[in-house]
């Protein structure tokens, strides 16, 4: 499953900017996650996709004969037509050649049915232009290697089976060779084409929509109190439920896709209902530059509209003052 991957992954923070990332705008890394699922002996599932950061741009399945399918019409990046059939082939080649040597050397392995095998590899291009590849596996979910300056290491915590398999691993020249090709040849260059050809795409920015609401009550005299942010792109997002400029504890964040490209969060917050007064939501996100977007808790007509409704007070008296002078 997916979510298995998630202590593997290394995506944007849900917060501006991050680590050494601040001079690039946009995804910074290509990355490829395989699960392959191994229920009995005679049946196993294998499917792959790939990745700009959090975008989906390939995939592969087992049932479609490990066939690259692409998502969008800039992920060839300024591969020739040649060199994609190629990669695809050795993607396949992957594919295929892991999930049979592992389904075959399975008691070597100290490895039982069912069970499932995850990976995650790509390279990433820092701030200062240099690009850093890893591939890094886990089973049923825990850290079990990764695969670093071209070697197979054994996570320490993972045991006997992770060393068994980095030996045979390291024995199956062929296996290591398109690995180290794909991360270390390929990859590389195919990353920098994708940030070429999709520039605009990647690097665009779009404004959140920010709304409050209040879901089911958590308890007598208790209110949930929950900020929405729809729609923006990049991912990277600050949400804060505040109290002034004190940020209150234990909220708790979901964000989800949407099939544009864009992303939904929501934030949540259990109070004492006599406590929401006062509170707002802050949101931070690079589209909109130094102006937050700020909601306050209990405000039912915004700023917005009362200065609108000032105005047209004002309109009507004018109108008025104008119709009575003529009668004059």
């Amino acid at each position: 499953m997916l979510l298995l991957l998630l202590p593997l992954l290394v995506l944007a923070d849900l917060l501006p900017g991050g680590d050494n990332k601040d001079a690039l705008q946009g995804p910074t890394s290509y990355h490829v996650i395989q699960i392959s699922s191994f229920i009995n002996s005679s049946w196993t599932q294998t499917e792959g996709s790939g990745w700009m950061e959090d975008l989906q741009i390939h995939r592969w399945k087992e049932s479609n004969n490990y066939s690259t399918i692409f998502l969008t019409p800039w992920c060839n990046g300024t591969f020739s037509k040649d060199e994609i059939e190629e990669m695809a082939a050795l993607f396949k080649i992957y594919f295929s050649g892991l999930t049979r040597e592992l389904r075959d050397h399975l008691l070597e392995f100290q490895m039982h049915y069912p069970f499932e095998i995850q990976m995650i590899g790509g390279c990433e291009l820092h701030s200062g232009g240099a690009i850093e590849s890893f591939l890094r596996a886990a089973y049923e979910g825990q850290n079990f290697l990764t695969f670093k300056n071209y070697s197979c290491l054994p996570d320490p915590k993972a045991g006997y089976s992770a060393e068994i398999v980095c030996a045979l691993l390291s024995q199956y020249r062929g296996i290591s060779e398109i690995v180290k090709i794909l991360l270390y040849k390929k990859c590389p260059r195919f990353l920098r084409g994708v940030l070429k050809t999709g520039k605009a795409y990647l690097q665009r920015q779009v404004k959140p929509k920010a709304w409050l609401s209040s879901g089911p009550s958590p308890g007598p005299g208790r209110l949930l109190l929950i900020c929405h942010v729809s729609g923006f792109y990049p991912k990277a997002v600050w949400v804060m439920w505040m109290r002034g400029e004190e940020e209150k504890v234990d909220q708790q964040h979901e964000i989800l896709p949407f099939a544009d490209g864009t992303w939904y969060l929501r934030v949540t917050l259990d109070v004492p209902a006599e406590q929401a007064t006062g509170l707002s939501c802050r949101v931070k996100h690079s589209s909109l530059g130094n102006r937050d977007i700020v909601l306050f808790w209990g405000r039912s007509v915004s700023i917005g509209l009362i200065f609108l409704a000032i105005l047209l007070c004002l309109a009507i008296l004018l109108i008025l003052a104008l119709w009575y002078w003529r009668r004059w």
